[in-house]
C-alpha cells in the first residue's frame, strides 16, 4: 500500500502545478486588456501637456522598475508565483495609468519638450489677487 501512495500524490501535485501555471499564464495575457480597469479614467482630464510629460516619464520609470523586480523574482525558486503575488497588481495598475496618460497626451496633441529647451507656458498665469485692506470703520 505504501508503494502505491506516491503515485496518486504525484498525480495530484502535477495537477496542482498545471492548474496554477495555467491560471498565472492567464493573468499575464489578460493584463493588457484589464489594465485600464485598474486606473481612474478621469485622472488626466485636466492635466496640461507639461504635467502629462512629467507624469508619462514617472510612469515609464515605475513600469521599468516593476518589470525589473518581476524579472528578478522569477529567477528564484517559486519565482513566478512570488512575482505574480508581489508585483503583478501594481504593474497592471501602472500600465493602466500609462495608457490613460497616453490617451490624454494624444487628445491634447502634446509634443515632447526637446532636451535642454525650456518648456513654454501652456497658459497665462493667473495674477495673485490680494484682498482689500480692512478699514477701521464699518460701513452702515
Amino acid at each position: 500500500m505504501a508503494a502505491s501512495l506516491p503515485s496518486p500524490l504525484r498525480f495530484c501535485g502535477a495537477l496542482v502545478v498545471l492548474l496554477a501555471g495555467g491560471a498565472l499564464s492567464g493573468c499575464a495575457s489578460m493584463s493588457e486588456t484589464v489594465a485600464p480597469a485598474f486606473a481612474d479614467p478621469g485622472k488626466y482630464e485636466l492635466y496640461d501637456c507639461k504635467q502629462l510629460e512629467g507624469e508619462r516619464k514617472a510612469l515609464a520609470t515605475r513600469t521599468a522598475d516593476l518589470q525589473k523586480l518581476m524579472d528578478k523574482a522569477e529567477t528564484g525558486t517559486g519565482g513566478a508565483v512570488v512575482s505574480e503575488l508581489a508585483y503583478r497588481n501594481d504593474y497592471i495598475a501602472v500600465r493602466g495609468q500609462s495608457q490613460l496618460a497616453e490617451d490624454a497626451w494624444r487628445r491634447n496633441k502634446c509634443r515632447e519638450t526637446p532636451p535642454g529647451a525650456t518648456p513654454a507656458a501652456s497658459a497665462p498665469q493667473r495674477p495673485d489677487i490680494k484682498p482689500a485692506p480692512k478699514s477701521g470703520s464699518a460701513v452702515r
